[in-house]
């Protein structure tokens, strides 16, 4: 499980009722959701909470660097808590399941110096791509 409704409370956000479902609904590994995704299990928790209300506090969380907003194709923005420890993306090409992944090693030190253009280089993404279990079955 993430550690985000306990990092919102560290930094003294305000915890409104509203505020704890968009959290829990966040919360735990592997968690890839669109807003539309979250505001349906909002709705299911807190049947009064408002579509602005979820994007307003998925913003708010964004902002904070609570949450990462993530794209791995054109398909909508997709919210991850998983914002403090650093991972990769590996993406189904077919269903669009997104887990996190550890690869080892040093992405950005193995970059070689011709590669960089004389860009002061300071974070890495990598998105794997292929196909899951679910779908290669089917």
């Amino acid at each position: 499980m993430s550690d985000l409704l306990e990092r919102l409370r560290e930094r003294g956000w305000r915890m409104t009722a509203q505020r704890r479902v968009v959290a829990e609904v966040l919360d735990g590994d592997h968690v890839h959701l669109t807003a539309d995704e979250v505001h349906a299990r909002a709705v299911a928790r807190l049947p009064e909470i408002s579509r602005a209300t979820v994007y307003n506090t998925l913003g708010e969380m964004v902002t904070l660097g609570e949450v990462i907003e993530v794209s791995t194709d054109r398909r909508a923005k997709r919210y991850d808590p998983n914002a403090h420890r650093p991972h990769h993306h590996l993406v189904c090409a077919h269903c669009g399941t997104i887990r996190d992944v550890h690869p080892v090693g040093d992405l950005l030190a193995d970059l070689p110096a011709t590669e960089r253009f004389g860009f002061a280089v300071s974070d890495v993404e990598v998105t794997y791509r292929g196909t899951c279990p679910n779908c290669a079955g089917a």
